[in-house]
């Protein structure tokens, strides 16, 4: 169960997500194929498979309900104390949207390209992922985290698809699927030092770039990136930031309460000084930079949301501080970030730290 909520200053409103999720996993100590494997094959560590199946719920204040399902089979195992491979060669998942508002039926109606990214619920294919953790090392004050996952689907599926008339999208089993690869990387650096290494100096950049083709025209909604929130540029709404220039305060057509904001490239960085208070109480100071955009243009955005290599001045940006009650590990955190670089504002009055208009971040653990 997860939950984030913001308290926005002047004509902001805050907007919160409710996630739940239940999620069944049965873990084989061995490595369950078809193909004969050597046992010296893996030296460091018992390979094991696993399999799950998955419900999860999302709730969108007054936008809409997202019911999702999965089923994943696949295998994982560490070649040392920091690497563990994760490869799912059968990775499934249906979403369907519902209990949408008048609002947000209107944005639908009016970009096609977000309408399509909800029609596409199915999604069959493969993801693999590496991660470096030597956040495990906790006598070490410079500690590395690296992972990158590769999310491709659609292209078995589409040998048995139907297509239902000229210039449709195909199906399979009456749905109408998701072809794509994606991939994405997120490293993080953390330096402790102080007394008993109890202050902490920790960045992050993440990079994720998405591709459909085939049966798609844009990634599912579910695949698609956003930026802003509390795990993310905190200075920003919910999912607010972009695509690129874009900016919802200008468009009529929009009402910004009712308004995801996403793309098919990410772009993010943070750094966050983190120090001791008193017990369980710790502080923060940090700055947020980042955004997304599309490779294709959507005309709904005028060309705005393109990527182009003036990427560096279209990040959005912020700069706060923050408490956190660690209880143990578990961890509650409020953050007050105010942005001082808005690129939805016209060029030359995009710098502005407009502290008079911060939000308040409330999530559950470290974004980073």
């Amino acid at each position: 169960m997860g939950y984030e909520v913001q308290i926005a200053g002047g004509n902001n409103t805050g907007l919160s997500s409710l996630v739940l999720g239940l999620k069944g996993e049965l873990i084989f100590p061995r490595v369950i194929s078809p193909f004969k494997i050597k046992e010296d094959f893996f030296k460091y560590s018992v390979p094991k498979t696993k399999t799950s199946l998955g419900i999860n719920y999302l709730r969108r204040s007054q936008l809409y309900e997202l019911l999702s399902g999965s089923a994943l089979f696949g295998y994982n195992w560490n070649s040392n104390r920091y690497i563990t491979y994760n490869i799912n060669p059968i990775s499934i998942n249906y979403s369907s949207l519902s209990n949408t508002t008048q609002e947000f039926d209107d944005i639908l109606n009016q970009n096609p390209f977000l309408r399509q990214s909800f029609e596409q619920g199915f999604i069959s294919g493969l993801t693999f992922s590496f991660n470096y953790n030597g956040m495990v090392d906790v006598n070490n004050p410079n500690q590395f985290y690296l992972n990158s996952t590769i999310d491709v689907a659609g292209n078995s599926i589409s040998l048995f698809a139907k297509e239902q008339m000229q210039g449709s999208p195909k199906t399979f089993l009456g749905l109408e699927y998701a072809q794509y690869a994606r991939v994405d990387m997120d490293l993080r650096f953390h330096h402790n030092f102080g007394k008993s290494r109890g202050q902490t100096l920790a960045t992050r950049l993440f990079a994720g770039y998405g591709l459909a083709y085939g049966n798609s025209e844009i990634l599912p909604f579910v695949k698609q990136f956003s930026s802003g929130g509390p795990y993310s540029v905190r200075a920003f709404r919910i999912r607010s930031l972009g695509p690129g220039t874009y900016s919802v305060n200008t468009d009529d057509n929009v009402d910004e309460n009712f308004f995801d904001q996403t793309g098919n490239i990410r772009l993010e960085a943070n750094i966050e000084y983190r120090f001791p208070i008193y017990s369980f109480l710790k502080g923060a100071l940090f700055a947020d930079a980042g955004n997304v955009w599309n490779s294709k243009a959507n005309p709904v955005f005028d060309g705005k949301d393109i990527f182009t290599s003036n990427f560096i001045n279209e990040l959005g940006m912020g700069a706060g501080v923050g408490l956190r009650i660690d209880l143990q590990g578990f961890v509650i955190r409020f953050d007050l970030a105010a942005p001082f670089h808005d690129p939805s504002l016209p060029e030359g009055e995009r710098f502005d730290f407009k502290i008079d208009k911060p939000i308040l971040n409330f999530a559950i653990g470290y974004s980073f």
